[in-house]
């Protein structure tokens, strides 16, 4: 344990002395991430109260415990303002986790060899974008695994958005209109293939990038395949190294049967009728990094943030329980866990003149820099939408990795995986709610998973203008 002179007002003043000196090394009791790195957990970095919420709440909240309206004042300091408002005028509630301290839970494992492997060789060139040491694209990992600023705190999210080589997510989603019911539903898969940054060791032979390919960060895809009349619709995004240079954006549309190419700067647009979920929101990332700017750290400190613990392989087709809202099923019933600190970045969409927003809110865990909060605000400053995430190893709280039906979500070399479970897209001035989450399948026979395929035949299959048809059909 800790010794008590690092109470919670000593972080509070150190949090408030980092955050007016901007990002650096995060930690209290040292450097955070190299501590992490050579010991494996982060507790040497932080003192208990930011550990342990029983210790931060002085014994008012212990994990298990459940907040909703009638305790949500206890823990107002530690939630952001949209969930506040989703508890408080809602009935939404959420359950309390243990705080997940070890490295290795925190990441997917070929990242994370990845990112402690090329520590240290990252750089920015004078065009703004990340380079290898030898000025060659981007290795793999993180590039600033301790950031020093907001751009280098960008930059890890930007650069490689599920932090695999190659991913496929079956997803179920549902759109909800202010009385709380069901307007729509669908069922989709989202498809990745990182072509620089590579991390599996099979990947490409090995090297760090697909040959032919270096020009190229990613393909991306999105194909629907419920309900009937929004069946064979897709889209594909061709991305860039450069961030200053929109993706290249394609869609079918069955309707009309033929592929056709969308401006790609509209990107605060919903991708089919009744959601909310916008290309912007992907990973609070989904807009090339330049073309976003004015990024300045506005707070520092502890969170409650869904970033473990949020696998529900104990559920049909990992589907979450509802709760809150009108008829108890606007929001997904999860936990969250004390973060021990957070980053929270503001930045404007300086490349976007008619952006409907006029800045993005986003948290950022300091262990793993991904993020368990992002807010959008409209035109006037006023909170508009969220991004709200929660992320998991494939486990449970006693590290059993073996879901309901008796599979494993393993890397392929025998380690656990680690991804995002769900995602609510709260629009707070409509009330409409879109809520999704990753499903082990979705109809037609998709299923999650990673670094299945070559990569050649990942994009062939699945991201060119031919496979899109082919999909549609």
């Amino acid at each position: 344990m800790h010794i008590k002179k690092y109470d919670f007002d000593y972080s509070r003043r150190f949090f408030m002395e980092k955050t007016a000196k901007g990002a650096g090394s995060a930690g209290i009791l040292g450097a955070l991430f190299p501590l992490m790195a050579q010991d494996g957990d982060h507790y040497k970095a932080y003192p208990e109260e930011l550990t342990d919420i029983e210790a931060y709440t002085k014994g008012k909240i212990k994990v298990g415990d459940t907040i909703s309206k009638d305790n949500v004042e206890l823990v107002q300091d530690l939630i952001d303002p949209a969930l506040y408002i989703e508890v408080s005028q809602d009935d939404r509630t959420f359950t309390i986790l243990p705080t997940q301290t070890k490295i290795e839970e925190q990441f997917p494992p070929y990242y994370l060899d990845a990112t402690l492997k090329n520590w240290g060789r990252a750089k920015f060139g004078s065009d703004g974008n990340v380079y290898t040491d030898d000025g060659s694209p981007w290795i793999g990992g993180h590039p600033f695994p301790d950031p020093q600023t907001p751009e280098e705190v960008q930059a890890n999210v930007v650069l490689s958005w599920g932090r695999h080589d190659q991913d496929m997510f079956s997803i179920p989603c549902t759109a909800l209109d202010p009385q709380g019911n069901s307007q729509y539903e669908y069922d989709f898969v989202w498809a990745q293939q990182q072509t620089t940054g590579l991390v599996h060791p099979d990947s490409a032979g090995g090297a760090t990038m697909i040959p032919g390919k270096e020009e190229m960060l990613r393909y991306q895809s999105v194909w629907f395949m419920s309900p009937n009349d929004i069946k064979g619709t897709a889209f594909m995004n061709e991305w860039y190294n450069d961030q200053a240079r929109f993706p290249e954006l394609y869609g079918y549309l069955p309707a009309f049967k033929r592929v056709r190419r969308f401006p790609t700067n509209q990107r605060f647009e919903p991708l089919v009728a009744g959601i909310n979920l916008f290309l912007s929101d992907a990973w609070a990332a989904g807009d090339p990094m330049l073309t976003w700017g004015n990024w300045k750290i506005i707070h520092r400190g502890p969170m409650l943030g869904s970033m473990h613990y949020n696998w529900r392989a104990d559920q049909d087709n990992w589907a979450h329980p509802t709760v809150g809202g009108p008829q108890g099923t606007t929001y997904y019933d999860v936990g969250k866990s004390l973060i021990p600190e957070v980053i929270v970045l503001e930045g404007e969409p300086t490349g976007f003149p008619r952006a409907p927003l006029s800045k993005r809110r986003v948290y950022f865990d300091a262990r793993n820099i991904e993020y368990p909060q992002a807010i959008s605000y409209d035109r006037r400053g006023e909170l508009w939408k969220t991004f709200e995430p929660g992320f998991s190893q494939y486990a449970y709280n006693d590290n059993s990795i073996r879901n309901a039906s008796g599979k494993q979500v393993l890397a392929t070399d025998g380690r656990p995986e680690w991804s995002w479970n769900w995602v609510i897209s709260n629009d707070l001035q409509s009330k409409r709610v879109t809520r999704f989450y990753q499903g082990e399948k979705v109809q037609g026979g998709w299923s999650s998973g990673y670094d299945r395929e070559s990569a050649s035949d990942f994009i062939s299959n699945y991201m060119t203008k031919s496979a899109m048809r082919r999909l549609g059909t």
